[in-house]
């Protein structure tokens, strides 16, 4: 495929994440992922439809083409080796990576991103947990549950959190939990109420975890928790 511009490249990356839910990508909700105005959206919807890398039934929504699935996963897999490559060879926190590879993934030749990977050892994740598409273009989804959907007793595993809040990131790392750490849950307060857990780690107390956080953080259901 043609070189793409770098709008072009961020509204593929984000009918590709809007539309996970498998349903079409309304353009409202589009121009609220991207930050422009309707009239804006609307003139790209034509133009990624003429490329054929959408397709666009009016008062329904836009969906991926192939070849614009294709391309999206492309996009994403720079992001997300740029990250791994910023924080495992530059040491830079994961709180930081995210805006770096927003710039970058645009001006990254394929060849470089290649290699990256490949000094990388192909790596599955980025920092957050997400999966990396394959060169291919294949991509392994994670079947994730909150951690508040997490029953009490029961020990989780902690697998992804978004990119796209450096704060959050950073209060994540203050908590000292990163991708892979273990935890029990030993209390879980009705009414969305906070979650108190327990890490698997050498000296850990319990940390409570507000609702809305213990909703972003997105985990595996490891079994029930053995008792200490």
């Amino acid at each position: 495929m043609a070189d793409l511009s770098r709008s072009i490249e961020d509204y593929l990356k984000a009918i590709y994440e809007l539309g996970r839910s498998g349903l079409p990508v309304q353009t409202g909700a589009l121009a609220e992922e991207i930050a422009v105005a309707p009239a804006s959206v609307s003139g790209m919807v034509r133009r990624l439809a003429e490329l054929e890398l959408i397709s666009h039934t009016p008062y329904r929504g836009v969906e991926l083409t192939g070849s614009g699935r294709r391309a999206a996963l492309q996009i994403i897999r720079r992001h997300r080796i740029l990250e791994t490559y910023l924080a495992t060879v530059f040491a830079w926190d994961w709180d930081t990576v995210h805006a770096e590879a927003e710039q970058l993934e645009h001006a990254a030749s394929e060849r470089l991103i290649e290699r990256m990977a490949e000094a990388l050892g192909h790596p599955q994740f980025d920092p957050h947990g997400a999966p990396i598409p394959s060169a291919d273009g294949h991509i392994e989804e994670q079947d994730l549950v909150p951690m508040a959907a997490v029953p009490i007793g029961t020990e989780g595993e902690f697998r992804l959190v978004s990119d796209e809040d450096a704060e959050l990131l950073r209060y994540v790392a203050s908590l000292e939990f990163t991708v892979g750490t273990r935890f029990e849950v030993i209390e879980a307060l009705p009414f969305n109420g906070p979650v108190t857990v327990q890490r698997r780690a050498q000296g850990a107390q319990p940390q409570v975890i507000g609702f809305e956080l213990a909703q972003a953080l997105l985990c595996t259901r490891v079994g029930q928790a053995v008792a200490s």
